[in-house]
């Protein structure tokens, strides 16, 4: 349960992304993000880039997925990550 700031290197898709302190990909709580390849994917991975990418992010892990991924909330510049994007891919 880190609460300490790790920078964005790569976002893998809508709702998944690397820092520089982690092995494994870090996931979002509860945001369902559309498949990558689909063009409503490339567009939640675009949102989730400019919101992220190269950033200073605090993740809060809540669990681990069967792929060793942390599950977390995620907040930059103190903004929850999680909720912006949720409110994103209702629209």
């Amino acid at each position: 349960m880190s609460k300490k700031k790790e920078t964005v290197t790569r976002v893998i898709d809508g709702d998944t992304f690397k820092t520089a302190s982690r092995k494994h990909p870090v996931r979002l709580a509860n945001v369902d993000a559309p498949e990558k390849g689909t063009k409503a994917g490339s567009a939640a991975t675009k949102t989730l880039r400019q919101m992220i990418q190269g950033q200073k992010v605090q993740v809060n892990t809540v669990a681990h997925d069967t792929y060793g991924r942390a599950v977390a909330n995620v907040k930059v510049e103190g903004k929850s990550v999680n909720k912006v994007m949720n409110q994103k891919l209702k629209k």
